[in-house]
């Protein structure tokens, strides 16, 4: 029986994700080359509402290529990006994971329709194959990941601005992160525990100022790990991309991954191959 979800088409008050370029953002050209263990950049698609590859993109790209043994190692079933934007990043780590037996799953999910435009053509471009839902974090998915998802990645609104500056239309969402940048990421840090599977990876890119090592002893009261996996500095800021696991006791990894893949094959059994989210044509 096929299981379809609908999405929501209310309007949400806070973004997932930027949706465009600001002069507050920290700022980068593009590279003229790319790994090709990473999503091309000629291949990734714009839109003016919508936040390109930047220093921060990057910085969460190398994190994942710095940690591309240990994922392959790791054998993630289901991957997913919060905010995905243009989906470079969901792409870039679908095209490093190399997943030649399709037995990986790729979700994407963001509240701008551009964005989840672009990253169905970005994947596209890329022969990957990614369910991108438009939604707000994870809203519209409920309870139907819980506990399942092996690797989430985030490049959150993190600017620090006026409060009344979150969940403002248009380019102003991509960025603002309210009150120390962190009024989008303390939502979105709940919602990860929940969809982390027992061995599921956080990658998320902080801010100086969205005070990390707080974040990380938040995230060690639900009993996570973190280290910092690259750290960027420009004469403005400095960057950080931190990895988060669950400390789980060695005995107990085997039985949480064979129930792991237990509920997945049973969820994707469900599951309709089509996209959730489709372009008007």
């Amino acid at each position: 029986m096929e299981h379809n979800i609908e999405l929501e088409s209310v309007s949400i008050s806070m973004p997932s994700i930027r949706a465009g370029e600001s002069e507050k953002r920290i700022m980068s050209k593009l590279p003229s080359k790319i790994t090709s263990r990473g999503a091309q950049i000629h291949l990734v698609s714009r839109h003016p509402e919508v936040y390109e590859p930047c220093d921060d993109s990057f910085a969460l790209v190398d994190a994942l290529l710095a940690d591309r043994t240990n994922l392959l190692e790791h054998k993630p079933m289901l991957c997913l990006e919060i905010g995905c934007g243009c989906g470079y990043i969901i792409t870039s780590l679908a095209t490093m994971l190399g997943d030649e037996t399709n037995t990986i799953q790729y979700f994407a999910t963001d509240i701008n329709p551009h964005a989840a435009e672009a990253t169905c053509k970005t994947s596209e471009a890329h022969g990957v194959h990614v369910e991108v839902v438009l939604t707000d974090i994870t809203s519209s998915l409920g309870k139907r990941l819980s506990r399942m998802v092996d690797v989430v990645v985030v490049n959150p609104p993190y600017v620090p601005t006026p409060e009344e500056e979150v969940g403002c239309e248009g380019i102003t969402a991509s960025w603002a992160g309210g009150e120390n940048g962190r009024s989008v990421i303390d939502r979105i840090l709940p919602v990860v525990d929940e969809l982390l599977s027992e061995k599921g990876w956080l990658y998320m890119v902080t801010l100086t100022a969205n005070k990390p090592s707080q974040i990380c002893r938040l995230m060690g009261e639900r009993g996570y790990a973190s280290r910092i996996v690259v750290q960027r500095s420009t004469e403005e800021e400095s960057l950080h991309v931190i990895k988060f696991w669950r400390e789980v006791d060695e005995a107990m990894k085997g039985q949480s991954r064979t129930a792991t893949q237990t509920a997945s094959d049973s969820w994707f059994l469900q599951f309709s191959r089509s996209t959730f989210w489709r372009r008007n044509n």
